[in-house]
């Protein structure tokens, strides 16, 4: 048995696993690390024996038993009462023999980590560890901070969580409480997916199973929320986005541009199914953050080759989303459309005040579209200063080589 099949058993039920022990037991901290401790016996003995039938019900016995056997290895009355607890808990009817509920474990464990009690990066950073089974690297990446800062946020999260479940069992929120979280939750599966549409480090560019995971608990979320029209905006934007994905790299694993992807791999499918979805809700009258993303991807998605692309039309959403919800991404990536609209020389000056903040000093993309800018206004010693410092900066290895044969090509 190779790794690779053990991360791929692990990223399809870790949060199945961690489910089924929190409705046992409310200490994530410890429910994870139980988790953990089952994945390492798999890795001994699957390698023996093979992976078994039904992988779900094999991690999550063992890793119960471990999480009783935590409890039973001090003599206090109250671990011994908690061991005690979690044991008579095994058989809970609620969950079927194979590990599994009539609820699905992945949302509600999605809806647990985006808990009342929780500050929104922290039910965000959370659910990205949990359901997704990010590292703390990748998400310090998605939110552009130390690694250890991340870490102590997690730590900082796990421990208020404990406190808000010490005297509730897990259990899905109430239909007062889950119009509430809907928010977090879409935060949280935007973050994955864009995790999964670009993954910030390793050799992959595209993590296909994570986006795809993504698109399935917004699908799930859609379902119990149907009349949400950002859910649905959602839904639309990641499905047009990764409608994208099979000419995003070429045969070997690089990364392929948007002005030069063979737009006939484009899955029309899905193309057809995330405009049908956009043109369902933008009618209604307020329009949120994930229906203008997802209206800017439609542009996208409609022009038949980049050089017929509506970048005016692009340009004008791009103002209306900095309105709504502004951020450096959105400031970026309207940095981009403004150059194809008005001129490089535009674009290049909203980059310069983005880089005047200290955190998107740090990240890469920043330096790369300006590197591309100077590079269209004939600025090539400036174009190869930024690149380069892009190459270094990315912890993607597609991302680097194709940032380092920009370089190489400015000679």
């Amino acid at each position: 048995m190779t790794d690779g099949v053990l991360g791929d058993v692990w990223r399809r039920e870790s949060a199945h696993v961690l489910g089924a022990l929190l409705r046992t037991h409310p200490d994530l901290a410890d429910c994870e690390d139980a988790a953990q401790e089952a994945l390492l016996a798999a890795a001994q003995q699957w390698e023996y024996d093979g992976v078994p039938a039904d992988p779900r019900a094999w991690l999550i016995r063992v890793a119960r038993r471990r999480l009783i056997d935590q409890h039973r290895g001090g003599s206090a009355r109250a671990r011994r009462e908690t061991a005690d607890a979690i044991a008579r808990r095994l058989d809970d009817p609620v969950e079927e023999a194979d590990g599994t509920s009539a609820y699905d474990d992945s949302m509600q464990l999605l809806l647990l980590c985006c808990h009342g009690s929780l500050s929104r990066s922290s039910q965000v950073a959370l659910t990205l560890r949990c359901v997704a089974g990010l590292t703390t690297e990748e998400i310090a990446a998605a939110y552009l901070v130390p690694a250890s800062t991340m870490g102590q946020r997690l730590s900082r999260a796990r421990a208020t969580l404990r406190d808000a479940l010490r005297d509730t069992p897990f259990a899905p929120p109430t239909p007062d409480e889950f119009p509430d979280r809907v928010a977090s939750v879409l935060d949280v599966c935007h973050l994955v997916f864009n995790e999964g549409h670009t993954r910030t480090a390793g050799e992959e560019l595209v993590g296909v199973e994570l986006a795809e995971e993504a698109i399935r608990l917004t699908r799930l979320l859609r379902a119990a929320c149907p009349d949400n029209d950002e859910v649905t905006g959602a839904l639309a934007l990641m499905l047009l986005t990764h409608a994208r994905a099979p000419a995003r790299i070429d045969d070997a694993g690089d990364l392929v541009p948007l002005d030069e992807q063979d737009r006939s791999r484009w899955d029309p499918d899905l193309i057809a199914e995330g405009t049908s979805l956009l043109e369902r809700v933008l009618p209604h009258g307020h329009v949120g953050r994930y229906q203008l993303q997802a209206a800017i991807a439609a542009v996208h998605a409609e022009a038949p080759t980049y050089a017929d692309t509506d970048w005016l039309q692009i340009c004008l959403l791009y103002g209306m989303l900095h309105q709504v919800a502004p951020s450096p991404a959105v400031t970026l990536n309207r940095a981009v459309a403004v150059a194809m609209t008005l001129g490089p020389d535009h674009g290049v000056a909203i980059v310069r005040d983005l880089l005047e903040h200290p955190a998107m000093q740090r990240h890469h993309r920043a330096h790369a579209v300006l590197a591309h800018l100077l590079e269209q206004l004939g600025d090539r010693d400036g174009a190869r200063e930024h690149y380069a410092l892009a190459a270094r900066l990315t912890r993607s290895a597609p991302e680097q080589r194709y940032l380092n044969r920009r370089l190489a090509a400015l000679g």
